[in-house]
């Protein structure tokens, strides 16, 4: 179990202590207020802290040149500083000299709870080591890259190749292989490891906010934008940021983020001031990026700027042998995190989950072993939980209900026929069959037509003809 995060609070102001408190009363989050700086000194030699909320308000404080101190010695740990809106120091001079974030007094709890958990989650991040270990030969760390298939070795080639250099890379994979992690192992091991870690998951933020979430907004830039606010770009300056899910991009962010690359500069939301910025990206997607380009989704010109390194993330299904070794390193640590003893998982078992469709990959694994520890209570586990639980989360793993799942839908295309007095019912099956194939294949190949028509044993021109069919 991961501990409660702690946040150091330094402010004479004992309001700032009552609303942060109240913010996250139902939060497993600690907070330690101190009254100064010299004060907050002494717990940072003490204790380590998830993130640093300080007063940089009035000179005779200090907060500010405590926050220069802490860039250099403590460059990982966020720093929020907070200030009335007529205080002495802006939050883009704060931001400049290193701030995670700026807040006005009075404080709003919602955006004090949005801010601290970004920093709380930024300095996780950051700070929790990604260990590489393709044998599972060693103490399970919390997150671990397992796996000695020919596919894995080549990833692990290329994070070693990639870490120490300034590029841009862009990590590309299936749901659930691990790209958050893999660039979090780019960060740690990289030239800016000692600067903070900042991730924004494109697909996550609704795309009315998704602007001003990468790049900020001027107060009164729109209805609600009570505040300066600074984006993940400003947040990220001298640091990386990682964009996940970057292929969920509109057209609009696609043109700013190109020219943030290109330019290495961009403007808030309702500002007209040119900002530089200076960030190592890794963007990280599972779109066919190349079909989306054809299809006009995606720009090609930005996808050639993301695309100046590449880190391709093997499915399960392609790393022969590796199922076993993860089976086992997610045994070790979900054993200990629910406080139970070393468990053993049948040959047959671990055979089924082998020969398993599992279409989340890694994550889909370890949620299994998770809830086969679970059911198992303690016990060996053996190939009947195993069963279970593939039924449960995977109604279509097995052939017999891939059968019964096809028979009820024809059933009901039948009765719906009958009713109809008409004739469709095998028509309407076998395009919606035939569509769906063909999509499915075209998806895994990334677009490519003379691929996907070889695994269906059709004519390039018929693949291209029926999926434009169906497109329509």
């Amino acid at each position: 179990m991961s501990s409660p995060s702690r946040v150091l609070v330094v402010d004479a102001d004992p309001e700032t202590v009552r609303v942060t408190t109240d913010a996250f009363r139902e939060s497993e989050t600690r907070f330690l207020p101190v009254e100064s700086v010299e004060a907050a000194r002494i717990e940072l030699m003490q204790h380590p802290f998830n993130a640093v909320l300080c007063e940089l308000g009035d000179d005779a404080f200090q907060g500010f040149e405590f926050l220069m101190e802490l860039r250099r010695s403590h460059p990982r740990l966020p720093f929020l500083g907070i200030a009335t809106a007529a205080g002495s120091r802006s939050a883009i001079e704060a931001v400049k000299a290193g701030a995670f974030d700026f807040l006005s007094k009075p404080l709003d709890p919602h955006e004090l709870r949005r801010s601290l958990r970004e920093a709380i989650e930024c300095s996780r991040k950051g700070n929790e080591p990604v260990a590489i270990d393709p044998r599972n030969e060693h103490e399970d760390a919390a997150d671990t890259l397992v796996g000695n298939s020919r596919a894995m070795l080549d990833v692990y080639k290329a994070l070693g190749r990639l870490s120490p250099t300034p590029v841009t890379v862009l990590i590309r994979g299936e749901t659930g292989t691990g790209k958050e992690l893999v660039a979090r192992a780019l960060f740690q091991h990289g030239h800016r490891a000692h600067r903070p870690f900042i991730t924004v998951n494109c697909a996550a933020i609704p795309e009315t906010l998704l602007e001003s979430e990468l790049f900020g907004h001027e107060k009164g830039s729109f209805t609600g934008a009570s505040a300066t606010r600074i984006g993940k770009f400003e947040q990220a300056n001298n640091a990386t940021l990682f964009l996940d899910e970057i292929g969920d991009l509109n057209h609009a962010l696609q043109a700013k983020l190109l020219r943030v690359l290109q330019e290495k500069r961009f403007q808030r939301v309702g500002g007209s001031k040119e900002i530089a910025v200076d960030a190592r990206i890794i963007a990280a997607t599972h779109r066919p990026i190349e079909r989306m380009i054809a299809e006009g989704d995606f720009r090609e010109d930005l996808f050639y700027r993301l695309n100046v390194a590449t880190i391709k993330l093997p499915p399960l299904r392609d790393r022969t042998g590796d199922i076993p070794l993860l089976v086992r390193f997610f045994l070790k640590r979900f054993s200990r995190e629910l406080g139970l003893p070393d468990v053993v998982i049948s040959r047959r078992a671990l055979s089924r989950l082998e020969s398993a469709r599992l279409p989340g990959n890694v994550r889909q694994l370890q949620n299994l072993v998770r809830k086969a520890l679970l059911r198992g209570r303690g016990f060996s586990i053996d190939r009947d939980i195993v069963e279970e639980l593939l039924a449960e989360t995977e109604i279509g793993d097995s052939p017999r209900a891939d059968r019964e799942m096809l028979r009820t839908w024809c059933r009901g295309l039948v009765a719906e026929a009958a009713g109809e007095s008409g004739g469709e019912a095998h028509r309407r099956a076998i395009e919606t069959v035939e569509a769906i194939l063909i999509e499915e294949a075209l998806r895994e190949s990334g677009g490519n037509v003379t691929r996907a028509a070889g695994w269906l044993g059709l004519s390039r021109l018929t693949v291209r003809e029926k999926g434009k069919k169906y497109r329509d």
